[in-house]
Formats: structure tokens, sequence, C-alpha cells
């Protein structure tokens, strides 16, 4: 592939080290990489090259991530993941919550990192529209509202097909407990953490074949969940 038909990836980080790690990484597998060492550097860069995505730490020098963030979100729709410390978790879900499509905490696996990008540029050239979902066993026909799991169907209740039609719609990505109450139960829910645990709880027994270690629809610890693809 000639070297205009890779996607560029633009990566904000004011670590060399890091941005280092993630050029060798990324060309390795088919990626331009475009680095800035600033959030102001990274905004202006956005704009210049048009990115086809964009990798973000958000603990950078001189502007906040969730400033950088909220400058590219007032003009550009580019997939953002975040890089994000460990125990971060608030500003993980802020930034979530902000516009951001993924988040990979550091120290990270480079792999993992590569299949977030994978799944954020996917979503960035969404595949055509399809009434049938499926991730391994699971298949869910949303224009007929039916489920099953190995052929073998599934009832669930018009809060629980709800609940899953989201993450169908947003499948690969997480999504924030506030992103899933606003979505399913209203603004005035979001705040409702226990309608969630307990419909996802739901989800799982009817969805999984073992319910107390998940494969499908996984927890992000203080974060929220994501429903997974699985071929």
């Amino acid at each position: 592939m000639s070297d205009s038909l890779k996607p560029l990836v633009l990566v904000i980080d004011d670590e060399p080290q890091i941005r280092r790690l993630l050029a060798v990484a990324l060309e390795a597998n088919g990626y331009r990489v475009l680095p800035a060492a600033t959030g102001q550097e990274g905004v202006v860069l956005a704009a210049q090259h048009r990115p086809a995505l964009v990798v973000l730490d958000l603990g950078l020098a001189d502007l906040p991530g969730q400033e950088v963030l909220r400058r590219l979100r007032e003009w550009s729709s580019v997939p953002v993941v975040i890089l994000s410390v460990q125990d971060d978790e608030a500003g993980k879900v802020a930034a979530l919550d902000a516009g951001a499509d993924d988040y990979v905490t550091k120290p990270f696996n480079t792999g993992e990192l590569l299949a977030r990008l994978r799944v954020a540029l996917r979503h960035a050239t969404p595949r055509e529209e399809s009434a049938v979902f499926q991730s391994g066993a699971l298949v869910v026909d949303l224009a007929a509202r039916r489920v099953t799991v190995a052929d073998r169907e599934v009832r669930l209740t018009a809060t629980e097909f709800a609940l899953l039609s989201l993450f169908i719609r947003h499948a690969g990505k997480v999504l924030t407990h506030r992103q899933i109450l606003r979505e399913v139960w209203g603004p005035n829910a979001e705040g409702q953490t226990h309608y969630l645990r307990v419909y996802v709880a739901h989800l799982r027994e009817k969805l999984e074949s073992e319910p107390s270690r998940p494969r499908l629809l996984l927890t992000e610890p203080g974060v929220g969940y994501r429903l997974i693809e699985e071929e």
C-alpha cells in the first residue's frame, strides 16, 4: 500500500518515549504517524492534516486533554482514543462523555491499543447498515426484535431490549454509566447506577454462557460497559 493510502494517526502526547513507541508500533502495522508534543500543536495539526484518528494523552503539560478534545469536537468528528493513567477513572469518564471514542490505560499493551484503533476506525467508516447483529453465538434481529443465543430464542423485556440495542449501536466502544442511563432511562436518571447494574446482570443471565465470567458484555471498572464484537 502506498503511504498516501495508509490511515494517518495524530499522536498527541508530551512524553517523547511514548511518541516513539507509538510511531514504531503504528508504522509497523500500516499507519502513518503525525506526532504532537503539546495540546496546542495537536489542535493545529489536526486542522491542517485532517487525520483519520487521534490518540490523545489526557495529562498534557500545556492544555488538559479534556480541553484538546473539546476544541477538536467543535469542528471534527474524527475518532479520538484517549491514553490515560491507570487510576484516573474520573478523567476517562469525563473524556468519554465529552465525545472520545475509547480509552487505553497507561502502561498499555500494544496489541490491545491496535485493536481499539481498528474498532474506532470502523466506526468512522461504518459498515452498511444491517438489521441483524451477530457476535459469537448471539444474533439480534433488530427489526423483528428477535434475540437468539446458539439458535435458542431469548425473551427480553422492553427495557432489556432497549439497553441491548444501545450496546449494539455502539458495539466495541466503551459507554459510560451516564451515557447509558441518559439514553435508556432519560436525563433524570443519570445518577441511578443501580438500575444499570440490575439490568446488565439480567442481560448477562440471558445472553452469556457464564454470566459470572462475561465474554460479550464487559465491565470497564469505574467507567461503564462495552459490548464485544466477536467473529
